[in-house]
């Protein structure tokens, strides 16, 4: 188990290992754009790992592609459905303003 942080809301959850960030996210209730079903092709869940990087999975070459051709990206940025968490360490996820309903 880890803490999940969620910003802007604040909100912390404890997360299984292998947990899959978009789905522990909507679970959670947040509000998070999913267009593809998980697959990596549509960017709409685009989010920034702020903190805890290591504890969360490695990136895909098909997400690294997806990131690419989006606009706003940083080094923080993945995308929720190919983020696993990995149980090692605290995580801290923010939530896009626009997709995230604040």
């Amino acid at each position: 188990m880890t803490t999940l942080t969620i910003l802007p809301s604040g909100a912390t959850l404890d997360v299984s290992e292998g947990a899959n960030l978009l789905q522990t996210l909507l679970a959670a209730g947040e509000k998070l754009v999913s267009k593809c079903g998980g697959k990596a092709s549509c960017g709409a869940c685009h989010v920034f790992i702020k903190e805890g990087r290591k504890g969360v999975s490695k990136m895909t070459p098909e997400e690294n592609a997806k990131l690419d051709s989006l606009v706003g990206v940083s080094s923080k940025s993945r995308l929720a459905c190919q983020v696993n968490i990995l149980g090692t360490e605290p995580v801290t996820v923010e939530l896009l303003g626009a997709l995230s309903g604040f």
